[in-house]
C-alpha cells in the first residue's frame, strides 16, 4: 500500500519533513521493485533506503542533542532497535528470503507511527531552539558590525 504524504506527517520542520518524505519515497519505490519483481532493485531501493534513513537519524538526534531534548537518549534508542529489526530483513534478505512485502508493511507502519509518535515529541524544543538561534544571528550583525567600526583598520 502506497504511503500518501498528508499534512499530519508534518512536523513543522522543514529540513525534517523534507527528509521523512524522501523516506516514504524509498517506501514507495520498494512497493513498485515489488510488483515488477526485481529483486536487484528490490535490494537496491533496501539499501539505499537504509543508508538514507541512518544519515537522517543522525542528523535528528544531533537536532535534540543541540536542543537539549531531554529524551533524547530515549529516542536514539527507539532508532537503534528499528535500525537493528531493518537488518534482521537485510539478513534474510541476504539468504534468499523474499523479505520486501514484509519489510514494506513493516516499513510503512513504523514510520507513520514513529513520526507522528515519537518525532512529534521533539518537535517543541527544536523549534524553540531554533528560534533562538535566528534571534541570536539577527543580532549578531549589529555586534560584528559595532567591532568592525571600532577596530577598523585606518
Amino acid at each position: 500500500m502506497t504511503i500518501d504524504w498528508t499534512p499530519d506527517l508534518d512536523t513543522g520542520i522543514g529540513v525534517i519533513d523534507d527528509q521523512h518524505r524522501r523516506i516514504v519515497d524509498f517506501i514507495n519505490d520498494l512497493e513498485v521493485a515489488q510488483v515488477m519483481k526485481n529483486p536487484k532493485q528490490i535490494r537496491r531501493v533496501i539499501d539505499d533506503c537504509v543508508d538514507y534513513t541512518l544519515s537522517h537519524f543522525a542528523f535528528e538526534e544531533s537536532l535534540q542533542e543541540e536542543a537539549g531534548y531531554p529524551y533524547c537518549k530515549p529516542h536514539k534508542k527507539v532508532h537503534e532497535l528499528f535500525t537493528r529489526r531493518v537488518s534482521e530483513y537485510q539478513e534474510r534478505l541476504d539468504l534468499g528470503d523474499d523479505v520486501s512485502e514484509e519489510l514494506h508493511a513493516m516499513l510503512s507502519r513504523w514510520l507513520v507511527n514513529h513520526i507522528k509518535r515519537d518525532d512529534a515529541d521533539y518537535v517543541g524544543v527544536i523549534r524553540a531552539n531554533r528560534a533562538n538561534l535566528i534571534k541570536e544571528q539577527e543580532e549578531a550583525p549589529e555586534a560584528a558590525g559595532w567591532f568592525r567600526r571600532f577596530f577598523k583598520k585606518s
